[in-house]
């Protein structure tokens, strides 16, 4: 028998050869119990300039489950040149990202088994003959998590598998088990926090789908206040529950179904015979799943709180991107504290969600303001009240119609400059402003509204022909619209998948508001380049991203009279030790206010039409008609503009791209001297440019910066360390001057000299790969096998005439030498 060497085998031979048979020798032999290289991110995305990449993330080498659901061990792997616990950092990282408590690294010698359920004995080594069966691995999970007999059919219960390979990443999968959990537990009031974009509908829809499967939830409830949301969810992810679910219209309730999507307009209205929902028995339904829960049901005193109340038998689960904590409207109230949250910034990181860069442009008298002279009349001739107007004011109770005219064209600049057809939001302060924006944007873009006059489209709650187009601008396959200018139409609820530019023109102090806003851009699609978008903001709303509640908590507001602070009963106890992060501050008024975030949201009314087929969208319908001045003949400029990028620590900063490489290299290399021996020590220079762009060094936008047509190695030098730049051509030429080809064959010298006009043309990761050998003018010296064997003797010869020749390229001239 012929023994194996093992520290000779890679990573993936050590996997197959050991690991695996170990495994799967304990009993793991059902092959769903065992999934190999599982991506749990996907990787985030790095903006710069005009730019992005994805940064390379690994894969968990090994993950066994129970079921496909139920994750229970990571199992990360390495050569056996490494020692046995190499891997476990890594592993409890992704053991992390799914909750799991057996974690296990192995070198193919045995394993390193961390076992987070045996605290006694935290971190084992065990032979490879050793590896825990699934039996015993399931049996220390249930009692780790404290299952009962009775919850385990439903916990059990897989989730829907269309066969195409699709499975819940790992956040939905974490959402879906603790509500599943949960429920299985007896908790019948459950919130669920998820950002915008990260598949909340998807989610519930695999809760539903399990609950109902398991035939713990018979009857079934969804909940929206859009028409939008609950086509979008019949149609889409509720799909797979076919013949079995109906949309609630007409104002019926049909029995006959077990699964029910309905507007709340559909439901109820101010009128008892509106109240569609009494037409079956309060036990009628099983469990209730509101979506987007911040809104109108969230209000105590709310039309439509009065549904849920009505249900109150049903286990109810809310789905919110940005749970509501206000003096009159607690998710937290009503639901309990969120059994999960995955935030934005989270999103982020793991590449599911878009990053963002943002474009701040400051206009003078938004900054000083704007008086009007004595006696002056507006536009309609009345008289202008003497006060001195700022951004508040405008376009609210101010209307300059020179101010509208800069944002157009500043709007219109920036997608000239980037792309003229990028979907773009302008999020106005009104109707009015909406309508004025379109009109502005209309006449700075007059070549593309000849093209398709549906090019801007204001598209509010007033607007038949705007709300027709909805679809049309969140469809990625329809060009146009391309620009929608709104004002809470889309703030919410809008899947605008390829939404690359959103535009801030509207006094925003919400931050739950804030969070919906930046939520239109933050989905990727990768399949139409859409990874990042832009926020262009001429109202300082953006400040909220440095608010500590943007991504965190939610604040609460809670107001109290004086006498309660002086009872002795527990209220105010209740309320402090509840939200111990709350700050109690006296006011100038007769009460005691908790600070918090102040409420600028909009709880939709009833709708008119009692089919729930329309319905508003938003609050522009219902915009209190407030006193607006309007006048023109005003200067206006932007005295400042600055663009910010969200780092790799969730802040925005402000910085060129070559500042940007310059820190990241001071955490790699301590000196240019450091860096040119590991450069020049590498055996292929791409392996350090993939690394380094791993790090978010987007090459082709530090060559645009520097101006100059540099090889990454001149580009670091000269960028970095303050070194004289040497172009490809430059360096291909003093390689030429040397003359050093004369040592090889002719054939080889012809190839090698193709090869360094490659080098100049292109750069060191052309010619570092045997392909490039196949390409004119390379491919007329014959076949790649043909060249090597003829012009070098063999591949070794030949890599090692490629090392040489890297070797003159990043050698000094004489004249550059010091």
């Amino acid at each position: 028998m012929i023994k194996i060497n093992k520290s000779a085998l890679t990573e993936s031979d050590i996997i197959s050869k050991f690991i695996l048979p170990a495994v799967k020798q304990s009993g793991w032999d059902d092959m769903s119990q065992i999934r190999q290289e599982v991506k749990l991110r996907d990787g985030k995305v790095i903006v710069r300039g005009q730019m992005a990449a994805r940064k390379k993330v690994k894969s968990a080498d090994i993950v066994l489950y129970h079921k496909p659901n139920l994750p229970l061990a990571v199992i990360e792997a390495k050569a056996n040149k490494h020692d046995i616990a190499k891997g476990m950092q890594q592993a409890l990282d992704y053991a992390g990202l799914l909750e799991v408590p057996f974690v296990f690294a192995s070198n193919g010698d045995g394993f390193v088994f961390h076992d987070k359920t045996n605290p006694a004995a935290l971190e084992t080594e065990i032979s490879l003959d050793d590896f825990p069966t699934p039996a015993q691995l399931w049996d220390k999970f249930c009692t780790w998590k404290g299952y009962s007999q009775a919850q385990l059919p439903i916990i059990t219960q897989p989730y829907h598998d269309d066969g195409s390979g699709k499975m819940p990443r790992y956040y939905q999968l974490q959402a879906i088990n603790k509500t599943i959990e949960a429920i299985s537990g007896g908790q019948d009031r459950i919130l669920l926090v998820m950002a915008t974009g990260t598949g909340k509908t998807y989610t519930a829809f695999q809760i539903i789908w399990r609950l109902w499967k398991a035939r713990s939830k018979k009857r079934i409830l969804f909940l929206a206040d859009r028409n939008a949301l609950v086509d979008q969810t019949h149609q889409n992810d509720f799909q797979p529950f076919g013949t079995a679910m109906t949309k609630v219209g007409g104002r019926k309730v049909d029995p006959a179904f077990e699964i029910h999507l309905a507007l709340y307009q559909a439901l109820t209205g101010p009128e008892e015979h509106q109240k569609a929902f009494k037409q079956v028995a309060p036990d009628f339904f099983d469990l209730i799943v509101i979506d987007e829960c911040h809104r109108g049901s969230a209000a105590e005193d709310s039309a439509w709180r009065e549904i849920l109340e009505y249900f109150s038998s049903a286990t109810q689960i809310g789905l919110t991107a940005t749970p509501k904590e206000t003096d009159d409207v607690s998710n937290s109230d009503y639901f309990g504290d969120p059994v999960y949250t995955y935030s934005l910034k989270e999103g982020i990181e793991d590449g599911f969600l878009a990053p963002y860069k943002v474009v701040r442009v400051d206009i003078d008298i938004d900054l000083q303001g704007w008086r009007p002279t004595k006696g002056q009349v507006d536009k309609g001739g009345e008289l202008i009240d003497d006060r001195i107007y700022n951004q508040k004011d405008f376009d609210r109770t101010m209307v300059i119609d020179e101010r509208t005219q800069l944002v157009a064209e500043t709007i219109t600049s920036y997608l000239k400059r980037t792309d003229p057809m990028a979907k773009t939001i302008v999020f106005c302060n009104d109707i009015d402003h909406a309508e004025r924006m379109r009109q502005a944007l209309v006449n700075c873009n007059p070549e593309q509204v000849i093209k398709n006059d549906k090019y801007v489209m204001k598209i509010t709650g007033d607007d038949e022909l705007g709300k027709a187009q909805l679809y049309n601008f969140i469809n990625p396959k329809k060009k146009y619209p391309v620009i929608a200018t709104t004002s809470e139409l889309m703030t919410t609820g809008v899947d605008a998948q390829t939404c690359k530019f959103v535009v801030l023109d509207q006094n925003i102090q919400s931050m739950t508001k804030f969070k919906q806003i930046i939520g239109r851009g933050t989905r990727i699609n990768d399949k139409y380049g859409k990874l990042w978008f832009t926020i262009l903001d001429f109202k300082k709303a953006t400040e909220l991203f440095a608010d500590e509640r943007f991504d965190g908590i939610p604040e609460r507001v809670m107001t109290v009279k004086p006498e309660q602070i002086n009872d002795d009963d527990d209220t105010l106890n209740e309320i402090i030790d509840g939200n111990s992060h709350e700050e109690l501050d006296a006011t100038a008024e007769d009460e005691q206010t908790i600070v918090g975030e102040p409420d600028a949201d909009y709880d939709f009314p009833p709708a008119d039409e009692a089919d729930g087929n329309s319905g508003p969208l938003g609050s522009d319908e219902d915009e209190q008609k407030v006193r607006k001045f309007h006048v023109n003949g005003v200067t206006v400029k932007a005295i400042a503009k600055r663009v910010q990028y969200y780092d790799a620590d969730g802040k925005l900063v402000t910085e060129s791209f070559q500042d940007y490489t310059r820190k990241t290299f001071a955490r790699q290399f301590a000196s240019l001297d450091d860096f040119t021996k590991r450069w020049n020590d590498a055996d292929r220079k791409q392996a350090i440019i993939d690394e380094l762009a791993n790090e978010g060094i987007i090459w082709e936008v530090l060559e645009q910066e520097v101006g100059k047509d540099l090889d990454p190695f001149d580009l670091i030098c000269h960028v970095v360390y303050d070194q004289p730049p040497l172009t490809r051509r430059e360096r291909a030429n003093e390689v030429k001057k040397r003359n050093y080809f004369t040592k090889y064959s002719d054939t080889a010298q012809a190839v090698l000299s193709t090869l360094l006009d490659k080098y100049a043309d292109a750069g060191v990761q052309e010619i570092e790969s045997i392909n490039v050998l196949k390409v004119q003018p390379l491919d007329q010296f014959g076949s790649p096998m043909e060249i090597v064997k003829n012009g070098f003797g063999s591949k070794q010869d030949y890599q090692q005439a490629i090392s040489e020749l890297e070797a003159e390229i990043y050698r000094l001239p004489p004249q550059k030498q010091a």
